[in-house]
């Protein structure tokens, strides 16, 4: 069995605040030892924290979990969050990381996106991009209970209030007025779900729990997808909550949507 990888971040500067540590810049490093040497391939991991707080360091375990089942290294990207850093910040975060790791050397069918919450949201957000600035899409793209909607206007908000263990609608309020700060949230680097025009990027696995109010967010970016011609996975899990993923300790079904997330990533990335 693969022993534990770990991916840590380095930082060009630190300071303390209210709602948590602040990127001034952008920046990835990664460490992954996987026992017998790593797979061929890198996963460029967004972190969730609703655009607000986390770090690489928070999605640690559910990013390590990750990545001893395929063995595949991880760079976890240390992009800027909101207030200080509000849109489109995090968002020109995420292509600077991927443009660096093309201008390293690596191809972009040898790299894939992944992401949890507003990390998967940031995920597909990169990818359009990505598109945007002329760079190639990566091999594919894997988002865990993504944040992919700014208007918060999915039925889900609503049927799943009562169910969701994590979030009300009224909870995300404050956290997704601060990244926006004033814009209009129905842009597609925003809101994809809604408006966002996926033609051409690559294969998409979303992975989203029967319990939480976000999931429209995955199943309407997949019928987008499907109506732009992409292939898209949509992995739905009956009685789960957000980022089901990170509980391997209390949930079977949090290891068994890894195993699908591992093989889906592995089949796309050359190597």
């Amino acid at each position: 069995m693969s022993s534990p990888a770990s991916v840590t971040s380095s930082r060009d500067e630190r300071r303390s605040a209210g709602l948590g540590t602040r990127r001034t810049q952008p920046s990835v490093s990664s460490r992954s030892t996987p026992e017998g040497g790593s797979r061929p391939g890198t996963i460029l991991y967004f972190h969730g924290g609703s655009w607000v707080v986390g770090s690489p360091a928070t999605a640690l375990g559910l990013t390590a979990n990750l990545l001893v089942r395929n063995g595949i290294r991880a760079l976890s990207v240390d992009y800027r969050l909101a207030p200080e850093h509000p849109f489109p910040a995090a968002v020109d975060d995420g292509p600077a990381a991927y443009r660096e790791l093309l201008e390293r050397g690596e191809e972009a069918s040898s790299i894939a996106f992944a992401g949890d919450s507003a990390g998967g949201g940031l995920a597909v957000s990169t990818c359009l991009a990505a598109r945007a600035a002329g760079l190639p899409q990566p091999a594919a793209v894997v988002a865990f209970s993504p944040g992919l909607d700014f208007t918060m206007s999915g039925d889900s908000m609503t049927t799943k209030a009562g169910i969701d263990p994590i979030f009300t609608r009224n909870d995300l309020v404050p956290m997704k007025a601060l990244y926006p700060n004033g814009q209009d949230p129905k842009q597609e680097l925003l809101s994809p779900a809604i408006v966002g025009d996926l033609t051409g990027l690559p294969p998409l696995l979303l992975q989203a729990g029967t319990n939480e109010v976000l999931l429209d967010d995955s199943t309407r970016v997949a019928e987008r997808a499907r109506a732009a011609g992409v292939d898209v996975v949509l992995d739905v899990v009956a009685g789960v909550p957000h980022v089901f993923q990170a509980f391997t300790d209390v949930l079977d079904e949090a290891g068994a949507a890894l195993d699908r997330a591992a093989l889906f990533l592995t089949q796309h990335l050359d190597g």
